[in-house]
């Protein structure tokens, strides 16, 4: 419809080290939510130079959603978590974590650092595609116009 607005591009980073996961999430948003914009850094060290907006990152926007996988090469996501969530001017960004791992022990963990959410990743395209809409329907839809919507007086 032509008298639509269109969607403001939402940012959703990704910080994700195997390739295979990475295409997956690429295309499923592709698929899904065209009005995301998916920035995609492979470490913890990336992610949080991006997230603090160091050297080539330094003109990144800011996300509305972190999707962060725990098993990262150089800082891994436990403890980009804990420097999120301990730094006032990112602690608000909801930060999902996306990972194989199903060990008590990390969920629980996950949570204690205050993650927003702890989704195990699923296998194949289908149900990559089915996870990433409902991250997006929540996640960027409901809860972002909830948070956005006027404060009553």
């Amino acid at each position: 419809m032509a008298n639509e607005p269109e969607e403001m591009p939402k940012t959703v980073l990704l910080v994700e080290d195997s390739l295979g996961d990475m295409r997956l999430a690429i295309e499923a948003f592709e698929e899904t939510n065209k009005s995301v914009k998916l920035r995609v850094v492979p470490d913890g060290v990336a992610a949080m130079a991006y997230l603090r907006r160091e050297g080539k990152y330094a003109d990144a926007p800011r996300p509305e959603l972190i999707l962060l996988d725990l098993n990262l090469p150089k800082m891994g996501g436990r403890e980009v978590l804990a420097q999120i969530k301990a730094d006032d001017s990112l602690k608000t960004i909801p930060t999902i974590i996306l990972t194989t791992s199903a060990a008590p022990e990390d969920v629980q963990e996950c949570y204690k650092l205050q993650a927003d959410s702890y989704l195990r990743k699923p296998v194949g395209f289908e149900k990559y595609d089915e996870l990433v809409r409902s991250i997006s329907n929540f996640w960027l839809s409901k809860r972002l116009s909830e948070t956005n919507a006027p404060i009553a007086k």
